[in-house]
């Protein structure tokens, strides 16, 4: 940031993170349990799946291979993003769970394409299964699935890294449940091709849910306000301040997937330096709109020395 004739920064970090998740720790437990329980899952659906002579079962079994490494993912970016600010790394490791959420979301759509192809294989050529063994290890997977998917539950609006191991524990159970109402339909009706098109369906299904994910982790990355933050709402609380004549150069971003940041210039001519309108100003900014780290510049406005960012088209 250029310097000014007139400017002070303060800094303030308030770690309350009011109207926030307490942080990625509470979620270390949930993510222990997830993993242990799919990983076994794995092992048994494949077991399985090679006995029961079903194609549906071992691809569903690379499938939630796939969720075990997203999970660990998103557990590792969770667990980097508590690491300490460096020399170099002055943010700490934040983002990575906004880098874990877009992986996990290609991870989901990946998985998708892979059920929707095996599907379009099994169409064109259906063979006969053990339904019943396939309908029992599926009922167990949304169990499984469904368990895992309520550890992140509280979690998921307020964090998009958790909301990505949600959607990815709903989705499986969802897929679950699909063999199993597949696995029920075929045994009736002995209709092979009921099998593949519900995997279809489900795919689809899974597509949409994590289309939204995909969405807003890219424009996290992108240093977007977070759509949780509401930008005009903050600019006309600053412009509302004691002596402030113009507010500009307002930047919100996500430092991480639940830590919001922010930097501005306030104009206030003739004014002195004031701590206290500043802790003031950041401890609102945190207690009402969700930003926990603000950066404010002060400045007099004097005419011979303009502000080079105040343009909006500046950055």
């Amino acid at each position: 940031m250029p310097a000014h004739p007139h400017h002070d920064h303060k800094h303030h970090h308030n770690h309350d993170h009011t109207g926030h998740v307490h942080g990625p720790a509470t979620y270390d437990r949930a993510f222990l349990i997830g993993i242990t329980l799919n990983t076994g899952f794995v092992i048994a659906e494949a077991v399985y799946g090679f006995l029961a002579n079903s194609l549906a079962l071992l691809a569903d079994a690379g499938h939630n291979l796939g969720d075990v490494l997203g999970l660990l993912l998103a557990w590792a970016a969770a667990s980097l993003a508590k690491r300490l600010p460096s020399a170099r790394f002055t943010y700490g490791m934040k983002r990575t769970p906004i880098l874990a959420s877009i992986v996990n979301a290609m991870l989901l759509l990946v998985a998708s394409g892979a059920i929707v192809f095996e599907a379009v294989q099994r169409l064109q050529s259906p063979t006969p299964v053990d339904e019943t063994t396939v309908i029992w290890v599926a009922f167990i997977g949304i169990l499984v699935n469904g368990a895992t998917a309520l550890g992140f539950m509280a979690g998921r609006k307020s964090d998009l890294n958790i909301r990505g191991a949600f959607l990815h524990m709903v989705a499986d159970a969802v897929v679950s449940l699909g063999v199993v109402l597949s696995g029920l339909a075929v045994l009736y009706t002995g209709w092979l091709w009921i099998d593949p098109a519900v995997s279809i369906v489900v795919a689809l299904v899974i597509v949409v849910g994590t289309w939204s994910l995909l969405k807003e982790a890219v424009s996290l990355s992108l240093d977007a306000v977070p759509a949780s933050v509401g930008r005009q709402a903050i600019e006309t609380y600053l412009a509302g301040l004691p002596g402030v004549s113009e507010v500009h150069d307002l930047h919100i971003w996500a430092m991480s997937t639940t830590d919001v940041a922010l930097t501005v210039h306030l104009v206030r001519p003739g004014a002195t330096l004031d701590d206290g309108l500043l802790a003031q100003t950041c401890r609102e900014l945190s207690s009402r709109f969700g930003v926990a780290h603000a950066t404010v510049q002060v400045e007099a406005g004097d005419p011979a020395h303009p502000c080079t960012l105040a343009p909006s088209e500046v950055v």
